[in-house]
C-alpha cells in the first residue's frame, strides 16, 4: 500500500534552500519513492491562506518512506536545509486501490 510524506517549507534562503533540493531527488528515488507534488502554485479553496511550499512524495510502503527519512543519505542532505528554513513532514498512509470504491457503494 502506497504511503506518503507532505512537506509544509517556509523557506527563508532560496539559495541554500536550492543546494537542499539538488540532492534529494536520487536518494527518494532509492527507496522506491516519486515526487506527486513539488512546490507548484497553490489555490486556497477554504480556510487560511496556504503561504508555504508544499511537497508530496510518495512511496510504495510507509516502511520505504521511513527508511528514505532515517537513512544516512538523507540526514545528510538534510544538514544543507538545517537555516535555510522551517519544514513539516508527515507521513501518511496511502488508501489501498479498490478499497475507497466498496465503501461507497
Amino acid at each position: 500500500m502506497s504511503a506518503y510524506i507532505i512537506v509544509h517549507v517556509k523557506i527563508e534562503d532560496q539559495q541554500a534552500y536550492a543546494e537542499y533540493t539538488k540532492r534529494t531527488p536520487k536518494i527518494i528515488e532509492s527507496f522506491g519513492g516519486k515526487f506527486i507534488v513539488r512546490g507548484g502554485q497553490t489555490e486556497t479553496l477554504e480556510g487560511e491562506k496556504e503561504t508555504l511550499r508544499l511537497v508530496v512524495i510518495e512511496f510504495p510502503s510507509m516502511k520505504n518512506a521511513r527508511a528514505f527519512y532515517q537513512s544516512e543519505e538523507y540526514q545528510t542532505a538534510k544538514k544543507f536545509r538545517e537555516g535555510a528554513g522551517e519544514a513539516k513532514f508527515v507521513l501518511v498512509d496511502g488508501y489501498p486501490i479498490g478499497e475507497w470504491e466498496k465503501l461507497v457503494k
